[in-house]
């Protein structure tokens, strides 16, 4: 089986992936800083209720953030 390449933005509640890196420079950085670094495992937990912002879980808490930033981590899963 093939490695499936996406980002953040396009998973469902429970899946799980791979951070591989990132779509966008300066949003790379700020979300580097927040812990989400490439080869981290990354859980996609839910979306708010207007679907942004989303809640993910890395390295052992859970992080919000928005659908944009959601959308500038590339994946694989």
């Amino acid at each position: 089986m093939r490695p499936t390449f996406r980002n953040v933005a396009e998973m469902k509640p429970g899946e799980v992936g791979v951070i591989s890196g990132f779509e966008d420079q300066h949003i790379g950085v700020k979300l580097m800083e927040m812990g989400c670094l490439p080869g981290s495992t990354i859980r996609f937990n839910f979306k708010a209720p207007l679907g942004d912002p989303v809640c993910v879980s890395i390295l052992g808490y859970d992080l919000s953030i928005r659908l944009e930033e959601a959308a500038a981590i590339s994946i694989i899963s």
